[in-house]
């Protein structure tokens, strides 16, 4: 499959299809949701994006396989025989939804080998699509007809450093990374908006320390990685997809332009 401009409109039409039908969902009068084994919620605007993410996927790539949040049941050695596959959150930050303060996102990732080759984060509460890889540069639009501009990290810190912080879950580990590192400014965001913000140069650092899953990460993670920044395992090498017989991530520590020099605070 070619990467392409044309790969990525047609990326970008399938995300504006799913925030379409994630916003009727998002502005009628009551939202229901269901609590999923994982204890996660789960309302009507996951599955239709689920489902128009998914159709959009196989027109465009029939012959590559699709993991959703929402059709994760396939089996580890199938997965392990995978050359490549998409990798998509239809509604990243469900609980913000929940909320109605904004910040959740529609995540589509490509993953070769071990690592995400591409991906593209939308936000559909302000129209902003961001999408990129590593080799392949990161962009920035507005709205569906906007052609995009490049993005990159911020070469050196803010002052004290910015780190980013999820909305919804802070732990323990947390607290202690940010007692060893002293001085330094605290943004709470949703979603994977915290990898794009750090991809705009806007924040410096994002340690996760808690679980997450890894449609939760891997768009995010190769915006970042095209914008130049990283995200690490605490051992300093770099997040891995289909590895293991379950979807969950190790710790990690995403970074902007600053690489590596936060490990020694966690």
């Amino acid at each position: 499959m070619t990467i392409s401009p044309e790969l990525f409109a047609y990326l970008r039409v399938i995300c504006q299809n799913a925030s379409d039908a994630i916003l009727q969902v998002y502005h009628a009068a009551n939202v229901e949701s269901i609590t999923k084994s994982d204890c996660s919620p789960l309302t009507a605007a996951d599955l239709a994006a689920h489902r128009i993410i998914l159709d959009g996927l196989k027109v465009l790539t029939p012959t590559i396989p699709i993991i959703s949040e929402e059709d994760a049941n396939i089996s580890s050695p199938l997965r392990a025989s995978w050359e490549r596959f998409w990798l998509v959150d239809p509604l990243d930050g469900t609980k913000e939804f929940l909320s109605r303060n904004g910040e959740f996102t529609v995540n589509i990732a490509l993953i070769e080998g071990h690592a995400p080759r591409l991906g593209i984060v939308h936000v559909p509460i302000t129209g902003l699509t961001y999408w990129g890889g590593s080799g392949l540069g990161a962009y920035r639009a507005l709205h569906a007809t906007d052609p995009g501009h490049s993005i990159n990290v911020r070469q050196s810190l803010f002052m004290p450093p910015k780190v980013l912080g999820s909305r919804s879950h802070r732990e323990r580990s947390l607290d202690n990374f940010l007692l060893n590192l002293g001085n330094y400014q605290f943004l709470s965001i949703g979603s994977a908006l915290k990898f794009c913000v750090l991809a705009e140069g806007l924040a410096d650092v994002y340690p996760r320390l808690s679980p997450t899953s890894e449609w939760d990460t891997a768009a995010g993670q190769a915006v970042l990685e095209g914008a130049g920044g990283a995200v690490l395992r605490l051992d300093g090498q770099p997040l891995q997809y289909n590895c293991t017989d379950h979807y969950l991530n190790p710790h990690f520590i995403a970074v902007s332009g600053a690489q590596g020099q936060f490990l020694k605070y966690l």
